[in-house]
């Protein structure tokens, strides 16, 4: 099973790091960035290390709303996001891809929390993340 990288706590991961880990898909990873920190989105981003999980994650947040989580593996990086029962209830409407809507209906909670995580390794499948991220600002 493949595990995360960014795993030393004392090293922060700077675009050189991150470029190394990420290999073909840094190239997504530095559109989507510059994208959704930039206007329309004008997101934060916040790289923490977590011990519980022993890695570093990145957390894009709007003010106090966290957007979703990202992580480094081995040549790609994962965009987590989490859903409540209500929260979620548009999903299975948004055009996205149908393997990421079948992830979401087969995803069991955790704790109240529903977990859609999507693997990027191209700027292609960066459109389904963009339109998640449209979806969580305007849902109330």
């Amino acid at each position: 099973m493949e595990t995360p990288l960014l795993n030393d706590p004392e090293v922060y991961p700077s675009d050189e790091i991150l470029k190394n880990s990420l290999g073909r898909s840094y190239v997504a990873y530095k559109s989507y960035i510059s994208t959704i920190l930039e206007d329309p989105y004008n997101l934060l981003s916040e790289w923490k290390y977590y011990k519980d999980g022993k890695a570093w994650l990145c957390k894009i947040s709007q003010k106090k709303k966290t957007m979703h989580w990202l992580s480094v593996w081995p040549g790609f990086f994962k965009v987590g996001y989490y859903f409540t029962e209500k929260s979620g209830d548009g999903i299975l409407q948004l055009d996205i891809a149908e393997s990421v809507k079948q992830d979401f209906s087969s995803n069991k909670p955790i704790g109240k929390l529903i977990p859609l995580t999507i693997d990027i390794r191209s700027k292609k499948q960066l459109g389904d993340c963009y339109r998640l991220i449209d979806y969580k600002i305007n849902k109330k």
